[in-house]
């Protein structure tokens, strides 16, 4: 069977074509641990109360770099991460604490599961998933610690267990 030779080197053209063409990450999915390293990003800032404008200016970018970053739509360079550890006082580890590790990058291939080796129950109890990083939280830690008197401290602490104890006994 013969190809006529302007076909056949018309499909060379687009191979060749193909072959020059860079393939590009599906947009608009961010990736779990950027999403997780953004979201301890947004989580310490607010903590210290510090805006998006304020943080972007001190490690020298635009705060809607900043909105891309928190939301894990744009990854966070290794230097630009180091800026943000010491903005925020905490070390580099700190954004990544607390990320899913999926069982294939742990050697081994199997997840760890702690010193039962089972399920264990949550230390949360029915708390959302995302209280950590919530606003309100974040709003109420920094609030807390902000009350030099550790006995006030203490006092305000017994009264919330108290009140959220009495909450789930008339149940």
């Amino acid at each position: 069977m013969c190809v006529p030779v302007m076909k056949h080197q018309k499909f060379g053209r687009i191979v060749a074509k193909m072959k020059n063409q860079k393939v590009r990450k599906t947009k608009g999915v961010p990736d779990n641990v950027d999403r997780h390293v953004g979201q301890q990003l947004k989580s310490r800032r607010i903590l210290l109360g510090m805006s998006q404008e304020k943080l972007a200016e001190s490690v020298g970018i635009t705060f809607q770099q900043v909105q891309k970053y928190e939301r894990g739509t744009n990854r966070i360079s290794a230097g630009r991460l180091l800026k943000f550890s010491k903005t925020l006082q905490v070390p580099v580890g700190y954004f990544f604490e607390g990320a899913e590790v999926s069982p294939k990058a742990e050697p081994g291939g199997s997840k760890k599961q702690g010193f039962s080796d089972g399920e264990q129950e949550s230390l949360t109890g029915s708390m959302p998933e995302d209280v950590m990083s919530r606003k309100e939280t974040l709003d109420l830690l920094r609030n807390y610690y902000s009350i030099k008197d550790p006995s006030v401290r203490k006092m305000i602490l017994k009264m919330v267990k108290s009140m959220a104890n009495g909450r789930t006994e008339k149940k």
